[in-house]
């Protein structure tokens, strides 16, 4: 039976990103396995599908501070100017790289590369076992260490089990962690599109009347789109031809990329907030979207999860011999409660605010807006969330 310090289910951003971070603050001192459903080869990995996410500039941070990101750099698009506008009305605000003093706001990179990037390191890391394609079927715990039962037939033991394994967390359910749901009523409609003006860096976020639209600058000149509307909306756009499509693309966006020239294919998926209050249990922790699971609204969800990782990274290497220890989980839990509670209730306001066309509420953001824009000390708190420079 073979033992480990750590065991994480599931291998996607949150789970490899783990792995990597405890490998390389331990100086290779702690044994991990990460078991993992999904070959990245099969490209049907759900964790490393078509989409593409933004880093903001605190986990392009914490990236580096686990030797991560350098050789995720050439495959990094940098944000250099994020536009917030509300469409018809007066409402907008900027963001600009000169006013963080770095290189870039944030980076875009597509889930399908970093999958890629992540499963190489994770197969030749000297520390990591990956146990590929498998999973975690069973889950007994006593008092020292839980013992694993996987689809394989092979059993583990180890000190902590961590899971990473998504928002409808198998682990989680074995071991009875309320599950808090909340369903926006919207869908979210993904696609790659190409513009008729070259993007240079430009991240645009713009709220309509059925809710926000989302695009962020990729390679090749390409854009990734994240278009959130009512369900029933949604079916109507998802069903018209690329053409009809882009035409009504345009007439949300606006013009300032030009014409819209060529989409790729489209997916959607419903959006809905999935939250575990408890974040903790006996020799038990969850991160990412196992943990929560946000709306796209101003990209926080897995800028967010990052930081759950971080933080757990962190506490399980300086916890001397036991990384599944009482105290360790404790401090982990207490570190990422405001946080965790502060972007999970502010991307839940901002979707009830941004997403209707009531004369009230439309007249209070572009207020907001335009304040924002003119007065530095509003503008602040905003900047701060969007790039992740929060503490944890």
């Amino acid at each position: 039976m073979a033992q480990y310090d750590v065991v994480i289910a599931g291998g996607a951003m949150a789970g490899a990103t783990l792995a990597l971070a405890i490998a390389h603050l331990s100086g290779d001192r702690l044994r991990v396995a990460v078991v993992e459903p999904h070959a990245v080869e099969t490209q049907s990995h759900p964790g490393f599908d078509s989409r593409s996410i933004a880093l903001s500039f605190g986990t392009v941070t914490l990236l580096k501070h686990f030797a991560l990101w350098d050789e995720m750099l050439p495959f990094a698009t940098p944000i250099r100017h994020i536009h917030v506008s509300d469409r018809s009305h007066a409402g907008m605000t900027d963001i600009g790289v000169q006013e963080v003093g770095g290189e870039a706001l944030g980076y875009v990179v597509e889930l399908a590369d970093v999958g890629r990037f992540y499963q190489q390191r994770l197969q030749h890391h000297p520390s990591i076992d990956v146990y590929l394609p498998d999973a975690v079927i069973d889950v007994q715990r006593d008092s020292q260490q839980v013992q694993l039962t996987l689809q394989s037939g092979q059993s583990l033991t180890s000190r902590l089990l961590v899971a990473a394994d998504g928002a409808i967390s198998s682990c989680c359910e074995q071991l009875g962690l309320a599950l808090q749901k909340h369903d926006f009523q919207q869908t979210a409609i993904i696609a790659n599109i190409v513009t008729q003006e070259s993007h240079l860096g430009r991240a645009f976020e713009r709220f309509t009347e059925h809710g926000p639209l989302a695009l962020l600058p990729m390679s090749d000149n390409r854009m990734s789109l994240v278009w959130c509307l009512p369900p029933q909306e949604a079916a109507r756009v998802m069903a018209l031809s690329d053409s009809e499509f882009l035409g009504q693309l345009q007439q949300a966006f606006g013009w300032r990329l030009g014409a819209f020239k060529r989409v790729g294919q489209r997916a959607s998926y419903p959006l809905v907030l999935h939250h575990r209050t408890q974040n903790i249990s006996h020799r038990f922790a969850v991160v990412g979207n196992a943990a929560q699971t946000l709306h796209p609204i101003a990209g926080q969800g897995f800028n967010l999860g990052i930081r759950d990782v971080a933080s757990l990274a962190e506490e399980i290497v300086n916890s001397a011999q036991d990384a599944g220890a009482y105290p360790t989980l404790m401090r982990f839990k207490q570190r990422r409660a405001a946080d965790r509670s502060n972007t999970i209730q502010m991307t839940s306001a901002l979707v009830h605010i941004f997403s209707n066309d009531y004369l009230s509420l439309r007249l209070g953001r572009n207020l907001g807006l335009g304040l924002m824009d003119n007065l530095s000390l509003l503008k602040q708190p905003l900047l701060r969330q969007t790039l992740g420079l929060v503490s944890r």
